[in-house]
């Protein structure tokens, strides 16, 4: 079973809602006065940054706004987050964190206390706990590691 991280799916959800805005050349007031409904600037923003979550009604009427299916957007998402495991993507990796916490790289330390931490939030401990890294956690933790982020990635794909 794969781990959501709801961070990292709002983001890129963000991210294809803005792309959309701007594809189609609209500022967010343009996009806020399609919607005929009370929303704020700020609100339309924090979607976009994907630091607020919107209700499904809500996804739906910006997506008719912006003049696309809410499927074909969420199948966007969801192609971008559910990568294959271990692949590295423009929009992250996905790691296993069982694969983590068991590497014996003492450089690799604060990731692998990191990975430990998100496994003792899970109860069941034989179910496989992926996660997907969005590139800012990935450089966080290679900033961490000491390491760049190209060779974080590359060591976690010899791990996996």
């Amino acid at each position: 079973m794969v781990q959501l991280d709801a961070g990292a799916y709002q983001r890129m959800l963000g991210e294809e809602l803005r792309r959309l805005r701007e594809e189609r050349g609209l500022t967010r007031r343009d996009l806020n006065h399609r919607l005929h409904s009370d929303l704020s600037l700020q609100t339309l923003a924090t979607y976009e940054l994907g630091t607020r979550q919107c209700s499904v009604v809500r996804l739906v009427e910006l997506c008719l706004a912006l003049e696309e299916t809410p499927e074909a957007l969420l199948a966007r998402v969801g192609r971008r987050y559910f990568g294959t495991f271990g692949t590295t993507e423009a929009d992250g990796v996905r790691v296993d964190l069982r694969l983590i916490a068991r590497a014996e790289h003492d450089d690799l330390a604060p990731f692998r206390r990191w990975a430990e931490g998100k496994l003792a939030e899970s109860p069941a401990a034989d179910t496989p706990h992926e996660v997907h890294l969005d590139p800012a956690a990935l450089a966080r933790l290679a900033e961490l590691c000491g390491t760049t982020t190209a060779d974080l990635r590359a060591r976690i794909r010899r791990l996996g």
